[in-house]
């Protein structure tokens, strides 16, 4: 196998088997022998060969152009068992309900698991609690509880613990929770977002004001006025990377199960929206591994990336089958809708074989043909299975129980996650994200790990401009800006993230959303010198583009904590 040392430290502290003493005991070959050798289990139940499906998803795994998400690498073949990375669980307005989700996160948690809650169903602080003649505490002194908790299981979970906690724009208390990160120490181990309507975006764009309801009366509470909200959102954005923003009515027009529910809340990166107690497994295509550079002009290897889509789409499906669930309501959830995320990683390496610079417009057109392919192929290989094995049991209400629709065996086939970690393994790019920086050092799992992007060195000694001068200067500043010697075509090829337009990251991120079933995570990077002008501009781009949420880093904007949202998610 062809793992990078990154790739090897990333497997031997997280993913390999350990015996009692933390001693290694399986090789990464033997681990994605594990993890294909489990899942194909599920062909049992349709009459598959056991045998070579194994072999299928094993040579996939192996050859690094798939990766699932990290719970199924961590618990395949285990006890445990639980193989889905994203969960989202109800808070209703009880103190049954708060603290049953708190328990049933606390198992997912500790699987490797990320977890996702809507807290717009609490009653707002100073609110009237009959039951004891007292007064409500609030959503934000809740998420509290949920912080601390997730503190102390993440030291004996799988990875460390994540969370989504999402407040709608017309809760009563939306100021306080719009407003907790900038202290210190607030939520440490939950990303926020608050979801917002189409109504407060009318609202915005007017210069009006919208209402509050309290979610106790369902009954309006005031009003505030737009612009002032949101310019509390940027100015937290600005300073903090908290809240993103997720655009919830864009979400629920995609809703493929309007009839099961309403979508309220997503995953803990943001691309996952899912119904109360459901789930989802994900994986991600390496597109580093299907470029055909052998001829003069490289390109990309559609008829392989094709027949390997319909072996992952499989993987997922069979995934589903054999996981074992934390919760028999989570179960039941997940395999009535059988939702699947197939994405992709190594998107800015594979711009960068092709000769494409990231923010130009070749690249946005490339993005939306490519992803309309990738989602067709996907639909059409749930659409085969659904021929085989039957559709999705809520297939009927659905948006696919239409003529011209296929009957599909996975209400959503495609999403596109960050893919922290996994990228590591497979040595590419992650996600959809441009190039982070041509030399620099991450910290994962307590471990400091150096990166060097050796392509742009290559790229230099055929062209006859490397030096070991230039080397050390690259290597010293990460980009080439302002390097004297390298030529500007070069330049703008090796773009990092930092040096992209923030409209670039947005049209790339609108342009694969249009043709992804669920959400996209993509950071939406700016410099350290960016105004708070430009996280509102920013905000208004995406929801004009169609995107379903956005998260916005102005880099140097957090002093202190790692975020999860950007790093460690799968």
């Amino acid at each position: 196998m062809e793992l990078t040392e990154n790739a090897m430290k990333v497997l031997t502290g997280r993913y390999l088997l350990k015996d009692e003493a933390g001693n290694v005991v399986e090789t990464p070959e033997q681990m994605f022998y594990r993890v294909a050798q489990s899942v194909a289990a599920a062909e049992r139940n349709y009459g598959g060969d056991l045998g070579y499906w194994t072999e299928r998803f094993f040579n996939l795994m192996k050859d690094l152009k798939f990766l699932p998400n990290s719970p199924a690498m961590m618990n395949a073949g285990k006890a445990l068992g639980q193989l889905a990375a994203c969960f989202v669980l109800p808070v209703e307005d009880s103190m049954d309900s708060i603290f049953n989700s708190l328990k049933s996160a606390a198992m997912i948690l500790q699987s490797g698991g990320g977890t996702g809650f809507s807290f717009s169903h609490l009653r707002p602080k100073a609110d009237v609690v009959r039951s004891t003649g007292g007064i409500a505490s609030g959503p934000v002194s809740f998420m509290r509880v949920f912080d601390t908790a997730t503190e102390v299981i993440k030291q004996g979970g799988a990875r460390r613990g994540a969370n989504m906690g999402i407040l709608s724009v017309d809760h009563p208390d939306i100021l306080d929770f719009i407003r907790i990160k900038r202290t210190a120490g607030e939520l440490e181990n939950f990303n926020i977002s608050v979801a917002v309507t189409d109504a407060f975006m009318k609202a915005l764009r007017d210069d009006g004001e919208y209402e509050l309801f309290n979610p106790r009366t369902k009954r309006v509470s005031g009003k505030l006025r737009a612009k002032d909200v949101f310019n509390e959102i940027v100015r937290s954005a600005w300073e903090t990377g908290d809240p993103g923003v997720v655009f919830i009515d864009a979400i629920n027009r995609s809703n493929p199960t309007p009839h099961i529910g309403r979508l309220e809340s997503t995953n803990p990166c943001g691309e996952q929206p899912l119904l109360p107690y459901e789930a989802c497994v994900l994986g991600s295509m390496n597109l580093n591994k299907y470029v055909d550079d052998k001829t003069r002009r490289p390109k990309i290897k559609y008829e392989a990336l094709s027949e390997d889509i319909a072996t992952a789409v499989r993987f997922l499906d069979d995934t589903i089958d054999v996981n074992k669930y934390p919760l028999p309501a989570i179960e039941a959830m997940h395999k009535g809708n059988r939702k699947i995320g197939l994405g992709v990683m190594g998107w800015a390496d594979l711009l960068v074989a092709l000769g494409i610079p990231y923010d130009s417009q070749n690249s946005f057109l490339l993005a939306g043909e490519f992803m309309k392919f990738y989602r067709d192929r996907a639909r059409q290989c749930s659409a085969e299975l659904a021929g085989k094995r039957g559709i999705f049991p809520n297939f009927k209400g659905s948006v696919y129980d239409a003529p011209g629709m296929p009957a599909v065996r996975n209400a959503t086939t495609t999403t596109i996650a960050p893919t922290g970690t996994l990228s590591i393994i497979a040595g590419c790019s992650s996600g959809i994200e441009p190039l982070f920086s041509l030399a620099y050092k991450r910290l994962i799992m307590g471990t400091e790990m150096i990166e060097v992007d050796e392509r742009f060195f290559e790229t230099s000694r055929e062209l006859g401009f490397y030096t070991e001068e230039l080397r050390e200067k690259v290597i010293r500043q990460g980009a080439l800006r302002g390097i004297p010697g390298v030529p500007a075509k070069i330049k703008r090829l090796f773009k990092t993230a930092h040096e992209i337009s923030y409209e670039d990251h947005i049209e790339t991120q609108a342009r694969f959303q249009e043709y992804t079933d669920n959400a996209v995570s993509k950071t939406i990077n700016m410099p350290k010198s960016a105004k708070m002008e430009d996280v509102a501009r920013a905000y208004m781009l995406a929801y004009e583009k169609g995107c379903k949420g956005i998260t916005i880093f102005r880099y140097g904007s957090r002093k202190r904590g790692t975020l999860v949202r950007f790093a460690d998610a799968d």
